[in-house]
């Protein structure tokens, strides 16, 4: 398995990979359109959708493009590169590269590996995996100790860790059907159930304390997690 993968551990990947280099505007580009109930036609629409849109905040301005799902994300430290593949039901890995090429890279953790970040100064991890009828993740704080790497599980998700981002020193989390804040390394589930689910969140974005975007398949939601008031939008024809 090593060997599979020691090409790819050169580099460092990211949930997505951004498609060309036009941004789009959410006033221009997109329309708001009801939400569709789960199964309909419209729904159905959006589950098919070819088309996957990222969103980013800029300090304060929201930045869309299109992009496309890839299953490694990566963290480069100054010792090397962290390195997490996710083949969704096939399982995935937790690796290490070094800078010494000379090194195989260091297994971790077996694992379907979402996300690897910074956080206050330490490094985490996101395990998730929806498939049929499952939907679960966990959270994780990784350190090292001599020679070896160790890790600790903090959180565990009833349901599927997709997309997230830090804001205001809080963890923002899109999850397969729902959402929710990690404030402090405790979880605060703000919508469950939605419309979103199986539509599969890629991006968060924090424009402000009451205006959160979300990367679908098909289009873009606008969350107030205050209200929890949720708005779609999808691209004009």
């Amino acid at each position: 398995m090593i060997k599979l993968y020691s090409a790819l551990l050169v580099f460092t990947f990211i949930p997505i990979i951004l498609c060309g280099q036009r941004e789009l505007s959410l006033q221009k580009d997109f329309a708001e359109k009801k939400i569709p109930q789960t199964n309909s036609d419209e729904w159905y629409l959006s589950n098919r959708a070819l088309d996957v849109y990222n969103v980013s905040a800029d300090g304060g301005k929201l930045i869309i493009k299109k992009s496309k799902e890839v299953n490694h994300c990566g963290l480069k430290t100054p010792g090397g590169t962290f390195i997490g593949i996710d083949d969704g039901e096939f399982g995935g890995s937790l690796y290490f590269n070094t800078l010494d090429s000379t090194k195989k890279p260091v297994f971790i953790k077996s694992g379907n590996i979402k996300f690897i970040f910074r956080y206050k100064s330490k490094i985490y991890f996101i395990e998730s995996l929806a498939h049929m009828s499952l939907s679960y993740g966990a959270l994780y704080e990784l350190d090292k100790k001599e020679d070896k790497f160790i890790y600790k599980k903090l959180l565990e998700f009833d349901d599927a860790p997709e997309a997230f981002t830090i804001y205001n020193n809080n963890i923002l989390i899109a999850t397969h059907s729902g959402f929710c804040i990690i404030r402090n390394f405790k979880k605060e589930v703000v919508v469950i159930d939605t419309f979103w689910k199986n539509l599969y969140p890629n991006s968060v974005a924090a424009i402000n304390n009451k205006n959160i975007f979300i990367g679908i398949r098909g289009g873009i939601v606008n969350l107030n997690p205050v209200n929890k008031e949720i708005r779609f939008y999808k691209k004009k024809e």
